[in-house]
């Protein structure tokens, strides 16, 4: 799941085995408060700045094995030690943040995909160490479908992140379409708005299903809490389509009627419905051109 948001945290939280949930918990509230630092408040970017940098010398010391004196990063050191976490993951969280008091644009995909491998992969990657599945393959998933959920976060909120002078559209991809930033300040939604989003739509789309079939491959509850992300990033694309991708007058968001959809599809997943973009749009209502 993306760090910046955790809108599925509680639900995925129910579903957690009970021995990870201490372990969990510890990553969130690192990622949470790392994230407030970059984001919140009215503070000088040199200040946001060194407070993050105070968090790696915390990290330097949980590698190191010496004891901190701060509630949050003793709770962590205990974790990363007893479940023989990668530090360097975390590390790539605060490079992430730190990057965001930073960089405001994206002159291209594969620059927005590094930003996502070190915003969102992290965490897919420290969730497979706590349940003993880091095989090549599904590490790869896992960074399939953590991008893919950082995208499809950026492409819901490009009214928020436009209120923090960030644009997470590639600039390639703007001028591409014809498309402008001035469409962003505007709430301008045409041809070219709609052209550019479909593109961006379809393409987290495909990393997504791409890395679905980790949720199939792990166990029990964790599973079934993976194939839940999974729908729940689909179904956000199909809101993001079905207002002919005016995000700036709807932001899409998920009810009660969506997790029970969402239940139902992780359902056939387990009964060996792979997840492909027919089935992510079996209840969509497709926007006019």
């Amino acid at each position: 799941m993306p760090v910046e948001h955790y809108e599925n945290f509680p639900v995925a939280s129910l579903l957690m085995p009970a021995h990870l949930r201490e372990p969990v918990e510890a990553i969130y509230a690192f990622a949470r408060s790392a994230d407030d630092i970059a984001d919140e408040g009215e503070v000088l970017s040199r200040h946001r700045l060194a407070q993050l940098n105070d968090y790696r010398v915390e990290l330097d010391r949980i590698e190191r094995g010496d004891t901190s004196v701060d509630p949050m990063f003793a709770r962590l050191a205990r974790n990363v030690h007893t479940h023989a976490l990668p530090v360097q993951l975390l590390r790539d969280l605060l490079d992430a943040f730190s990057q965001d008091v930073v960089k405001k644009r994206y002159a291209d995909f594969p620059e927005l995909l590094d930003y996502c491998r070190r915003s969102a992969n992290p965490v897919g990657r420290l969730l497979l160490h706590l349940y003993g599945h880091t095989s090549a393959t599904q590490l790869a998933r896992s960074d399939s479908i953590c991008s893919a959920l950082q995208l499809i976060n950026f492409w819901q909120d490009v009214a928020v992140d436009w209120r923090k002078n960030r644009v997470y559209l590639p600039q390639d991809s703007l001028a591409r379409f014809h498309a402008e930033e001035a469409q962003i300040d505007k709430a301008r939604v045409d041809e070219h708005w709609r052209a550019l989003m479909r593109f961006e739509v379809d393409r987290a789309r495909a990393m997504l299903l791409g890395g679905a079939p980790l949720a199939l491959e792990l166990p029990g509850r964790i599973g079934w809490e993976l194939r839940l992300v999974v729908q729940g990033g689909l179904r956000i694309l199909e809101r993001i389509e079905a207002v002919g991708y005016d995000v700036f007058r709807h932001r899409p968001q998920l009810g009660k009627a969506d997790w029970l959809l969402m239940a139902w599809r992780a359902l056939r997943m387990t009964r060996g419905a792979t997840p492909s973009s027919a089935d992510s749009r079996d209840t969509q209502t497709r926007p006019r051109a």
